[in-house]
């Protein structure tokens, strides 16, 4: 009698866990996600901004070197980047990577144009608050212009840093 006792209260011996444990387990995890994912977005976005600048400022070397090689400053992005056949020269100089003088990197686009005395960089994020928070303005003074919000940066905004 003892013998089938134990072997009964052996079989109610549970394994696994209960709906109620796996949907607490479930809940902590979105909780961690709720904190987690916001914080890896603004990450991303300081992230891709960093980068913007830092290709601003390549820019601005790019341009230098171009304005020394053949005498003016370039007036578009492709004038920096690859030649799509042959060899370097005033058309495409080959000084910027084929993404950067498509206008795209880093979740930002990038707008060149020409002036009488040199160029104006304008660089906006693809998708506001999605891949950045900021857009830039540059030109050959070199001085960065930033402006928080939708709208570009302009010549009459602050300067980052300021």
């Amino acid at each position: 009698m003892i013998a089938s006792k134990f072997r009964v209260n052996r079989q109610i011996t549970r394994r696994g866990f209960t709906l109620m444990e796996l949907m607490i387990v479930v809940a902590i995890i979105f909780i961690i996600l709720a904190i987690a994912v916001p914080k890896y977005n603004n990450a991303r976005m300081q992230a891709n901004e960093l980068s913007a600048l830092r290709m601003v400022g390549t820019l601005h070397t790019t341009q230098a070197q171009y304005q020394s090689q053949f005498g003016k400053y370039a007036v578009t992005l492709q004038e920096l980047g690859p030649p799509p056949s042959g060899q370097p020269g005033p058309a495409a100089a080959d000084l910027i990577p084929g993404e950067l003088a498509k206008g795209k990197k880093s979740g930002f686009l990038f707008q060149m144009q020409g002036t009488p005395g040199g160029y104006t960089l304008t660089v906006v994020p693809e998708t506001y608050n999605s891949s950045g928070r900021r857009s830039f303005f540059s030109d050959q003074s070199m001085v960065i212009r930033e402006n928080w919000g939708p709208e570009p940066a302009t010549v009459s905004s602050k300067e980052v840093g300021n």
